[in-house]
């Protein structure tokens, strides 16, 4: 792949890297959700999980080098 390693960032109050995509499209998801239990929650989560494609995941961690440089280039 030819991918060189980055170092992990120092440590950032910020949303880290590798849960950018993941989270950003879930918090998408669950404008005008309403839980009245940790059960409705979890559900929700894992069907929303089970709904996203192979893709999804894919494109996810193929951005992942790009997130990494932005976050080491402004040291974290």
């Amino acid at each position: 792949l030819k991918w060189k390693p980055l170092p992990p960032p120092p440590y950032s109050p910020d949303l880290a890297p590798s849960y950018y995509h993941l989270f950003r499209s879930m918090a998408h998801d669950l404008t005008d959700q309403h839980f009245r239990s940790y059960e409705e929650v979890k559900n929700w989560i894992d069907a929303w999980i089970a709904s996203k494609d192979d893709q999804f995941f894919r494109r996810g961690i193929r951005t992942l080098p790009e997130r990494w440089v932005k976050v080491v280039a402004n040291d974290g």
